[in-house]
């Protein structure tokens, strides 16, 4: 039987399925794909706790594909820069990082367009994803960002989940507890 933890995000009430991730770990699983009503809430309640100016956003793909999108229609931005998790052919040139995130079963790469990274150059960039968890993808943008020659001037996330909720560096807008195999709230 699936179980679900239901919490309030950006004022709006959601059910998350909760998921194995090993015996004794469990997550509620946080997916904004094809819910565009929480995707603009939470863009806009990011978007009201930015703590200092930026000019360019970045995310990984995928899950932070809709949400960087919404955050960048709602502020105007003109562009967006997003980590591909394979190198595509119009790219004039890669960099390239290692990440292995908790709802990932194997080790991956992330990459950034040399073209996008050239932008990047001495720019003040604000990362954002829609998850921290264990901070593995967060901690790959911020080597391409340095990569690139960008400024990282802030980090956020819709939710902080685990430890992530104890980082000083993170904006998020609401704590996603872990779980046992019981269902219980362990963090």
């Amino acid at each position: 039987m699936q179980r679900f933890h239901t919490m309030n995000i950006a004022g709006l009430e959601r059910k998350l399925p909760i998921c194995r991730v090993t015996d004794d770990l469990y997550i509620a699983g946080f997916v904004i794909f094809g819910d565009p009503e929480l995707t603009v809430a939470c863009a806009a309640e990011l978007l009201k706790k930015i703590p200092c100016e930026y000019d360019y956003l970045i995310t990984a793909e995928a899950k932070g594909i809709p949400l960087i999108h919404e955050m960048a229609r709602q502020s105007g931005a003109k562009k967006y820069f997003l980590a591909r998790k394979a190198p595509k052919l119009y790219m004039t040139g890669v960099f390239e990082v290692n990440v292995r995130s908790i709802t990932t079963a194997k080790e991956q790469k992330l990459y950034l367009d040399a073209a996008d990274a050239e932008m990047m150059k001495g720019k003040k960039i604000l990362i954002v994803d829609d998850v921290i968890s264990t901070g593995e993808s967060l901690r790959a943008l911020e080597e391409l960002v340095n990569k690139a020659g960008g400024e990282i001037v802030g980090k956020m996330a819709i939710l902080a989940e685990g430890d992530a909720q104890k980082r000083e560096d993170l904006v998020y807008l609401e704590p996603l507890p872990l779980f046992n195999a019981k269902g219980e709230i362990i963090g």
